[in-house]
Order: C-alpha cells, then structure tokens, then sequence
C-alpha cells in the first residue's frame, strides 16, 4: 500500500467548547497519511499523485475560517477534505491540541477511513 504522509503540521485553529477556546485560535497539530493512486510512484509526474503542498495549504485556508466544538469534529473534516478534494483512497487524521491541561502534552484523537467512493 503506497501513501503520503505529512507529521507534526502545526495550524492555528479554533476548536472547544469552553470560552477562552472560542475567542483565540489555538495550535492543534496533525499527523496525516492518505493513500496514492497506485500509478503515482512509477510515472513520476505530480499529476498522478496528491500534490502534498496543496493538502497542506487547504488544511490551513478551511481551519483558519472555522470553529469547531470537538477536536473529533475537526479530525472528521480533515478526512473529509481528503476524501473529498484529493481522491485519497484511504486516510488517517491524528489531531491533537497542545498542552491543554497541566502535565499533558497533547490531547486528541485518532481517525481513519476508507474513501467509500474508491
């Protein structure tokens, strides 16, 4: 199985439900990997792979313009976006908010999805 990743893409995006989440953007860091077309590693062409530099800045443009309650939400909407936009076969999204809470580095989840239109 062929597929991209990208580790530790740090956004600034609003995610919670308490108050002080609701005013300020906060740094939410996301872990992706997403499936290739099985022709992007033997054609060398972008045009038949995931142009990992559009992911990136389409992840940053949709997160800086919305608010999320859940970070589960959040992490739905990046699969979603590369389901959706990119073709992905299949995607994983770890998305984690940085040192919310005292004596935690990071909290957040998991996710993973077979594109059911692949």
């Amino acid at each position: 199985m062929d597929y991209i990743f990208i580790e530790a893409l740090r956004v600034d995006a609003r995610v919670g439900i308490y108050s002080r989440e609701r005013v300020a953007a906060q740094t939410v860091e996301l872990d992706l990997s997403f499936g290739l077309p099985e022709k992007a590693a033997s054609h060398d062409s972008i045009v038949d792979t995931i142009d990992y530099a559009k992911v990136i800045e389409r992840i940053n443009a949709e997160l800086a313009q919305r608010h999320f309650n859940l970070i589960e939400t959040l992490a739905e909407f990046v699969v979603s976006l590369l389901c959706d936009e990119f073709a992905a076969s299949w995607v994983k999204v770890r998305a984690a908010k940085l040192g919310v809470t005292k004596g935690v580095r990071r909290v957040g989840v998991c996710l993973e999805r077979d594109n059911p239109q692949k």
